[in-house]
């Protein structure tokens, strides 16, 4: 399919959206970029830089279920429910329950292994092609453990990516401090992931992507959608913006992260999308240095070097998308990572909070809307929003243009719910 005089409009200009027009872009299609916010601002800001190809297991597995009763009656747990949002995620969870089956979490597992197996090809192209292979690391990551109750506990995790193939390997004592001086020597055992490197900048990459797809003859608009026109077939023909603007649109891409639910619904294609609130600290003289990105499963926190510091980041708050951040979630990630960076300085720091876009079932909508056919959804990438971005860019890509995508696209369908 050619370029048109109308253009594909891609809402959301976060790491998927702006991938997405990108890859349209290079392939010769006429690309609007619209967003609320200024491009790489929202979710994509302050998360945790890593590009987690080991992470694709559902998070409705037994491990966790095993977790969350304790999880949840911790204040200062990984998970954080606001008593006055809980009747709203009723539905979701009973979503998430179902997701628990042991044939629905093999069938998830498949889906999210299928994505991350594409990321390191995709993702290359994609740094090649715009020069920026520089913002990715050498370096992978490191899974912590301070006991083997600990490393049991993550056994599951551990299981399903020996069933995948995915690299990864055991380390114990020196041979981790070897690795990682600044860390304690209080960690028993550690699990390398080589291929989990990270990105130098997340925020700088949407930045240089967006330059990219300029320099390219792409448009972006600031603007927040709030409605679509429709012709007398039923075809989006244009966006509305809040203040009045109308964009014409010859096929459109919903790719407004933990926003999209809402554009969805004006379809009347709602999607049970909620946001995961993550939170995170930005530390620009830590007084220590990583090479590696490190993970604490049984503490739920991250910690990788990334934007000209070390950021800290983690835990899941559910509390919608008007709440006001509650600050001390980054906090209580600062005080464990010190546990297993005991000189980490907390100088020069700045705390954020994102809105991840979360499914259920943890894998992500990706396709045609099943009402309107000029209309694709790339949304729900929920922690791997980074991971998949290149891939996802490269499977839009591919449905909108009518070419054969490398994988099977029915798992991530719109109307699987």
């Amino acid at each position: 399919m050619g370029a048109s005089v109308s253009p594909i409009l891609v809402a959301g200009a976060g790491i998927i959206g702006t991938t997405i027009a990108y890859a349209l872009q290079r392939r010769g299609e006429t690309v609007v970029l619209i967003d609320r916010n200024q491009p790489g601002r929202g979710a994509s800001f302050g998360n945790m830089a890593s590009i987690a190809v080991t992470e694709f297991m559902p998070a409705s597995r037994p491990g966790i279920w095993a977790q969350m009763p304790k999880w949840l009656l911790d204040r200062e747990g990984p998970v954080r429910i606001r008593p006055t949002y809980m009747p709203k995620l009723v539905p979701w969870f009973l979503r998430f329950l179902a997701a628990s089956r042991p044939s629905k979490l093999r069938e998830l597992e498949t889906a999210g292994a299928a994505l991350c197996g594409r990321v390191p090809e995709d993702l290359g192209a994609l740094l090649s092609e715009t020069g920026l292979q520089h913002m990715l690391s050498a370096e992978g990551c490191l899974s912590l453990y301070a006991d083997e109750a600990e490393f049991r506990a993550d056994r599951d995790h551990i299981e399903i990516l020996e069933r995948f193939g995915s690299r990864h390997q055991v380390l114990r004592g020196d041979a981790i401090r070897d690795l990682e001086p600044a860390l304690t020597n209080t960690i028993d055992k550690a699990v390398l992931f080589p291929d989990n490197r990270s990105i130098s900048d997340p925020y700088k990459l949407v930045v240089a992507l967006v330059e990219a797809f300029q320099a390219l003859g792409g448009t972006v608009v600031r603007g927040d959608v709030v409605a679509f026109e429709q012709n007398e077939t039923g075809i989006i023909s244009a966006l509305r913006l809040k203040d009045g603007r109308r964009v014409e649109a010859d096929r459109v891409v919903l790719a407004a992260g933990a926003y999209t639910a809402g554009l969805s619904a004006k379809l009347g294609e709602p999607i049970p999308l909620e946001t995961e609130r993550g939170y995170s600290t930005q530390i620009m003289a830590p007084g220590i240095s990583m090479r590696h990105s490190i993970i604490w499963p049984a503490r739920a926190f991250m910690v990788t070097p990334t934007a000209g510091g070390i950021r800290v980041g983690g835990t899941v708050e559910m509390a919608g998308l008007e709440a006001p951040p509650d600050y001390r979630r980054a906090k209580v990630l600062v005080k464990r990572a010190k546990e297993a960076l005991p000189d980490l300085k907390v100088d020069e720091a700045s705390e954020w909070m994102g809105h991840r876009p979360a499914l259920a079932d943890t894998v992500p909508v990706m396709g045609p809307s099943a009402k309107h056919r000029n209309v694709f959804y790339a949304t729900g990438h929920g922690h791997l929003g980074l991971t998949y971005a290149a891939t996802t860019g490269r499977l839009i890509a591919d449905l909108i243009t009518g070419a054969k995508p490398p994988i099977d696209m029915k798992p991530y369908r719109v109307d699987r719910f």
